[in-house]
């Protein structure tokens, strides 16, 4: 595959509301050095690439061309990632650098419905 299909916070609403998936949304800045990081190394793992995809609309925004935005989320600190249902209600959020290894986990614990019913420590546990 060629990469993670980031889509705007606009476009990515419709999209989710249409496909009927859930939402990864991203906020990073030009300047942050975790997010180069995230870049390089999460978002271009394979698994993390195929997941996404098939399952998730991914959002990619940067904070601080679309400030009102990030001020909608309490962006405080970059990177910024956010799981948001179809209808762009938030879920839940995990702040700072995502390895590869934690964000699949965190795809499938989100995508399976699985925050619904336990915490993410039961999650783990059962992936055992």
């Amino acid at each position: 595959s060629n990469g993670i299909n980031w889509l705007s916070y606009e476009k990515g609403l419709v999209a989710a509301e249409s496909e009927g998936k859930k939402i990864f949304l991203h906020f990073y800045a030009n300047w942050c050095g975790y997010c180069k990081v995230m870049d390089n190394k999460t978002f271009k793992d394979d698994a993390i690439i195929s997941y996404l995809n098939k399952n998730f609309v991914a959002i990619k925004v940067n904070s601080d061309k679309q400030r009102p935005l990030a001020m909608k989320f309490r962006v405080r600190g970059l990177p910024s990632n956010w799981f948001l249902k179809g209808d762009g209600e938030k879920i839940a959020s995990h702040p700072g650098y995502i390895s590869p290894e934690q964000m699949i986990t965190y795809l499938k614990f989100i995508q399976t419905d699985s925050y619904k019913t336990m915490n993410l420590k039961t999650f783990l546990e059962n992936q055992k």
